[in-house]
């Protein structure tokens, strides 16, 4: 139970109390919430507030009947924030629409949380720009079925200084047309790139890891670097072809 779980923040999975694969846009309609009434947000919303905890997870969210691959963040005392996937993966663009809000940098007890999801680690612009925002962690749902993601998330917090959590799924889910295997392996990452903890591939795991989050502040990398102070924006375009 969540409840049970020894730490300020959770995070849980993408789509974690639906499952990832749809059979149609109308079964991801079905199962989508609103934020006004939706169901999964209302009970963790109640978990949060009675034991004192920030809570990540992702659900399908239906916005007048527009629908988004989302996560919520829920914090005591405070409204639910929520973040809409900007990169779709494969078919979910059959589902869902790309995100249309900003990404977003939220306050949790001092600490300045950068949400993304999933497929949104593949596009380094992501936790760059949450890291410019502020952010001292990243927190990751996730439904990976491509191999890459974790180590590939080792990169994004040495070249950001920053920590993550990635929350991700196992087994395989088949339904239809669509055949997902899903790898697991969900983890915290330290601003050094240092793997604070990593779960299996194949079993249900709980994991756990204290951070100092404002290590995540400090940018140098020796007394003649700093990541910050060293970027060249002004070059990071190519000629008339537009900005990268």
């Amino acid at each position: 139970m969540i409840e049970d779980i020894d730490a300020e923040l959770i995070v849980l999975p993408e789509l974690c109390f639906t499952g990832y694969a749809f059979t149609s846009a109308e079964e991801a309609r079905s199962m989508a919430e609103s934020i006004e009434k939706g169901f999964s947000l209302k009970r963790m919303k109640e978990i949060s507030e009675r034991f004192g905890k920030g809570i990540i997870f992702g659900f399908p969210e239906n916005d007048n009947g527009r629908l988004y691959n989302s996560c919520a963040f829920m914090r005591p005392g405070e409204k639910t924030e929520i973040y809409r996937k900007l990169h779709l993966y494969y078919f979910e663009k059959e589902w869902f629409l790309a995100g249309d809000n900003q990404l977003p940098v939220i306050e949790f007890r001092g600490c300045k949380v950068g949400l993304m999801i999933c497929f949104d680690w593949y596009f380094p612009e992501v936790a760059r720009t949450l890291a410019l925002a502020g952010a001292h962690l990243l927190c990751h749902p996730s439904n990976l079925v491509m191999s890459h993601c974790q180590d590939s998330m080792i990169t994004r917090c040495l070249e950001n200084s920053i920590f993550a959590i990635t929350a991700n799924r196992i087994g395989r889910e088949k339904r239809g047309n669509f055949d997902f295997k899903f790898t697991g392996r969900s983890q915290i990452i330290s601003n050094k790139g240092e793997i604070l903890y990593r779960a299996s591939s194949d079993k249900e795991e709980v994991g756990a890891a204290d951070i100092d989050f404002r290590l995540s502040d400090n940018k140098e990398l020796n007394s003649r670097n700093d990541l910050w102070k060293d970027r060249r924006p002004e070059f990071y375009r190519m000629g008339n072809h537009g900005k990268i």
